[in-house]
């Protein structure tokens, strides 16, 4: 895809970090922006940010957790501009420690976001791109995460290791029965986000958590680690790119640390031999 300018893209996880820097490119191609978030306060103000751009720009109030609330997202987005070429399914969580100590609450909730977000940004939308006929594009972030293993952030790493395998299998579907629809997969490395702080919108009823040492260095490592990292917009930038040069894996540049630590897993896999403890040198 290479025409942008009146064209729908629709950002889940929008009022900050990567999402809000995808709606800000999007804007800037002349593109009309839906900005979905479960915060209303940062997605009022996303949205007025967006607009001031010069784009025709909506903020719609979503759980991405709720196939209902994802249903209203794609109604809305229909209501008021007629079509969606670009669905970024973005919205993540996180949260660390020990795989047995963590509670079916950690399980529930990063499952909810990182999973069940892109599953139903897909069951909603992909219908209504394909009843369209022309030509979309589709990028689900996962993270380097997703292509690599590493302690202490378990359920994080299945959950996006499970959402670099759904967006693989809906690359061949897509390719087999609606080839105008493209797809993309962004792994971030780590980038200077609010993900650390994502227990901000952790829902009550999943709210359970076990406080061990172990849970809070981990959130303490990943706090610091994203602090002054990469800048959002360097990730929104990639995905621009990706969609205009139809790539479905968006991964950091050669070289970059976290492609090495990928790389390891990879040899491990293909040598038969046990899994190798190969952090990323950052």
């Amino acid at each position: 895809m290479n025409e942008f300018n009146g064209k729908t893209a629709v950002v889940t996880g929008a009022a900050s970090g990567i999402g809000f820097e995808l709606a800000k490119v999007f804007a800037e191609q002349g593109m009309n922006v839906v900005l979905a978030d479960i915060e209303q306060g940062k997605l009022d103000a996303a949205v007025e940010s967006v607009k001031s751009i010069g784009a025709h720009a909506i903020g719609v109030l979503t759980d991405v957790g709720s196939g209902e609330s994802v249903a209203a997202l794609c109604q809305a987005t229909i209501d008021r501009f007629g079509s969606v070429q670009v669905l970024c399914n973005n919205a993540g969580v996180y949260t660390g420690g020990h795989i047995w100590e963590q509670t079916e609450d950690d399980y529930e909730w990063l499952i909810r976001v990182n999973q069940w977000g892109i599953i139903h940004g897909l069951r909603n939308f992909v219908p209504q791109m394909i009843a369209q006929g022309d030509e979309c594009h589709i990028v689900n972030t996962s993270s380097m995460a997703s292509m690599c293993t590493l302690p202490f952030a378990g359920i994080y790493h299945m959950t996006k290791h499970a959402a670099l395998a759904l967006s693989e299998c809906l690359f061949h579907e897509l390719a087999m029965v609606a080839p105008q629809i493209n797809v993309s997969c962004l792994c971030p490395e780590l980038v200077d986000t609010g993900i650390a702080t994502s227990a901000r919108n952790r829902p009550a009823n999943l709210a359970e958590e076990n406080i061990t040492d172990m849970q809070t260095m981990s959130m303490t490592a990943i706090t610091d680690a994203t602090a002054e990292s990469l800048s959002p917009r360097v990730l929104a930038d990639r995905v621009l790119q990706a969609i205009k040069d139809n790539l479905f894996y968006i991964l950091p540049p050669s070289g970059n640390p976290w492609r090495d630590t990928a790389d390891t897993r990879l040899e491990d896999i293909r040598l038969l031999r046990n899994p190798t403890f190969a952090p990323p040198a950052i």
